[in-house]
């Protein structure tokens, strides 16, 4: 065992010294999947599976920041996932709330909620919203935790808002159709104000976005890691970082 580890370790420093410095991503979107997946092949429940993935999270932070990554969006929990079954979501649920307190409590990232908890139960709304509002003062990493977040409910929600707004102005719905630009709408997204995700990543194997950040991702770079989210290492994070600093971006042009 202990000539594994250091074969991983020595393994991880040569990884660490093929990563470009001078091409790591500014803000990374990470969609965390397969821990139902994992704790099947580990022969142990569900719940089980939430759990190591919650615990995971503050660990690929500190990778994150070491790395020199400015924002990390997590995605945490989808719309569709609340179609789940009571016994599974009810549990899940309440990971999510602890695991975003714990990275609250921790004061060490700046937390934004990135989706509708009005969705979800009261008080584990009530929870959520109360841990990311501790972290307003805090100067670090950005941290958006993505939690009843659908992309085109994004979308839809976004141009909601800016017709409200419009329309509080006074303005008709001719006006503002003859006006409407792609500025307006990012503007009034989940994450407005800050940069797109330039490398998505996505774990388990998966190699699709399943609605995440579908405005967002326009230019960025997608990386489909094979392994299982609780079983994430700083290695796969690397390769991803690798990997991406090899691609030529081009950025639609």
């Amino acid at each position: 065992m202990a000539g594994d580890n250091l074969i991983y370790e020595v393994y991880e420093r040569r990884l660490a010294t093929q990563i470009d410095k001078d091409a790591i991503p500014s803000h990374v979107g990470v969609i965390l999947d397969g821990n139902r997946r994992w704790a099947r092949a580990m022969g142990i429940g569900t719940q089980a599976g939430h759990q190591k993935g919650a615990d995971k999270i503050s660990e690929f932070l500190s990778w994150a920041e070491d790395a020199g990554v400015q924002i990390v969006t997590l995605w945490l929990l989808s719309t569709d996932n609340l179609q789940r079954a009571p016994q599974e979501l009810a549990p899940l649920l309440d990971i999510i709330a602890r695991a975003v307190e714990g990275l609250a409590s921790a004061h060490k990232w700046r937390l934004r909620l990135v989706g509708t908890v009005d969705v979800l139960p009261h008080d584990i709304s009530e929870r959520i919203t109360r841990a990311v509002a501790s972290t307003a003062d805090v100067d670090g990493l950005h941290v958006n935790v993505a939690i009843g977040y659908g992309g085109r409910q994004e979308i839809a929600d976004a141009v909601r808002e800016f017709l409200r707004k419009q329309a509080r102005a006074g303005r008709t719905i001719d006006d503002v159709a003859a006006s409407l630009t792609v500025e307006d709408i990012a503007a009034h997204l989940y994450t407005a104000g800050q940069p797109d995700p330039e490398l998505v990543i996505r774990t388990s194997g998966e190699q699709r976005l399943s609605g995440f950040m579908l405005w967002q991702s326009v230019h960025s770079e997608f990386y489909f890691c094979e392994v299982n989210w609780p079983a994430f290492r700083r290695i796969d994070f690397l390769r991803a970082l690798r990997d991406y600093g090899k691609r030529e971006r081009r950025l639609g042009k």
